[in-house]
């Protein structure tokens, strides 16, 4: 890759200075005019130690306009960021749409450092850089624009470069360190370079030994990825919407025929267990506090099906500084303008506490997969998208729960009917209840494709008996007991 960077190129000051006028203003135009689009932005600026990386942040900050773009600087992680899953600190910083998100400090020094370092294998190695392609390449299916910028620096400018800023007092730590290893940095840089330059996010490779140079062609390589981008989207005919799945006329074997809707428990037999489970409960959760595991519960079911109950029964069971309760509703404006997983993201929990999902990241594939809401092409990809964010859980130590509680129709009938007629239940009933009730056979066959292609050994799904509101709450405590006991 460091092939393609043309080595000891140079910009004199007067065409710098020729040039600097036109590119500042058809870049601040191309911002301007990225405010109505619907697409973010995303600019990685990484490479060499002393080529200029901070310094050419600065210049885009001053070129663009500040209201809207964001930078954000990685280094050292906090104790918050380790605390949770290593993309958790980038999901937090991407920008939204319309807007442009300075990355400085990429996903990408991590993995190169820990494998210059041996502390990586190359397998490891490049299983990292293939979760980053496909980060990448999730960003991009959503419409982002990934602009990769590698700052490059030959050995005998890189060492000069240090020594000057060693003189001016603005070396960083750990620099000539990584200096004495400068060719396996090369080399290990290489391999990651090769293997996630993709059509989605190509790389850009720029000799950094003259800074005019470096900054001319950084601003025109971002300059024209947003003409082309912002170009293209005033002229393509405007995206349709979803178009709402249609159910088969008959659906003749589903995973849910399959789950036995006659357990029944007595309620002396309810409260006995009920007592044993949450008591079990509640010191787990204490000692996966003191442990520093985390756990993630999802709660998915029919309407009516008893999540809200079910749930309460769980945090009954929990010291309330241990837990919190996430009801997932139609995404607000802020959260529109990101990526769908964007939200939940930033609601992971800390090390040795639980969060508690009603309703979750699942609607791509079920709500907004059968209204409408997502095109085929978004919601059909997102189960793979769904499995690689619970692997990310899962190796960083979370233990995930997710539950579907399954009633029959005639049930679920039942318990409209009786909150239409309870004064202080009516308020769990609406139009949407029943507009959904009507396409049952439709949110049937989403909910056999999302448990047959997300149930995985690190995150299965539990289907739960709810016609037995006792049955349902009493599983859900067993099997959350049983497998936080086997992760401690």
């Amino acid at each position: 890759m460091f092939d393609s960077a043309e080595l000891g190129q140079t910009l004199s000051a007067q065409r710098y200075d020729a040039e600097l006028p036109e590119l500042r203003s058809k870049l601040l135009q191309a911002h301007f005019d990225l405010r109505a689009q619907k697409f973010p932005v995303i600019l990685l600026v990484s490479g060499a130690d002393g080529a200029g990386k901070g310094e050419l942040v600065h210049r885009l900050n001053e070129w663009l306009d500040p209201r809207g773009v964001e930078t954000h600087a990685f280094w050292a992680q906090s104790d918050e960021e380790r605390e949770r899953p290593p993309f958790w600190r980038y999901w937090r910083s991407l920008p939204g749409r319309g807007r442009i998100g300075i990355i400085f400090g990429t996903w990408y020094s991590q993995p190169i450092v820990s494998r210059v370092f041996g502390r990586l294998k190359r397998g490891e190695f490049d299983a990292a850089l293939d979760r980053i392609a496909r980060f990448e390449q999730m960003l991009a299916d959503d419409g982002a624009l990934i602009v990769k910028l590698w700052l490059h620096l030959p050995k005998k400018a890189q060492k000069k470069r240090l020594k000057k800023l060693e003189e001016e007092g603005r070396l960083a730590p750990d620099e000539w360190k990584h200096f004495k290893l400068f060719d396996r940095f090369t080399k290990v840089s290489g391999r990651a370079l090769r293997r996630t330059d993709t059509g989605a996010a190509p790389w850009h490779v720029i000799e950094s030994t003259d800074r005019r140079y470096r900054e001319i062609t950084a601003g025109n390589l971002l300059l024209q990825a947003l003409r082309t981008r912002i170009d293209a989207a005033a002229g393509a005919a405007p995206r349709a919407n979803g178009t709402p799945a249609d159910a088969p006329p008959e659906v003749r074997e589903s995973i849910l025929d399959h789950v036995d809707l006659s357990c029944r428990l007595t309620e002396a037999e309810y409260e006995r267990q009920l007592e044993k489970l949450q008591a079990a409960l509640g010191k787990l959760t204490w000692a996966a506090w003191e442990k520093k595991r985390s756990m993630v519960l999802v709660f998915e079911g029919w309407d009516a099906a008893g999540k809200g109950s079910s749930i309460r029964r769980v945090t009954q069971a929990i010291d309330p500084r241990l837990y919190r309760v996430v009801g997932i509703a139609a995404p607000t404006d802020e959260e529109r303008a990101h990526h769908y997983l964007w939200r939940f993201w930033r609601q992971l929990p800390r090390a040795g506490y639980t969060t508690i999902f009603d309703r979750s990241w699942y609607g791509r594939v079920l709500v907004e997969r059968v209204e409408g809401f997502a095109r085929y092409e978004e919601w059909s990809r997102a189960y793979h998208e769904l499995n690689d964010f619970e692997e990310q859980l899962v190796e960083h130590g979370i233990v995930v729960n997710k539950f579907w509680l399954h009633v029959s129709p005639q049930e679920q009938l039942r318990r409209f009917r009786e909150r239409q007629k309870v004064v202080h239940k009516r308020y769990k009933i609406t139009e949407e209840d029943w507009r959904n009730r009507e396409k049952w056979k439709a949110y049937q066959t989403a909910i056999d494709e999302m448990v047959a292609r997300c149930s995985t050994e690190y995150a299965p799904w539990t289907i739960v008996s709810a016609n037995d509101k006792r049955h349902a709450r009493i599983q859900i405590l067993k099997t959350i007991v049983g497998r936080l006991r086997a992760a401690l």
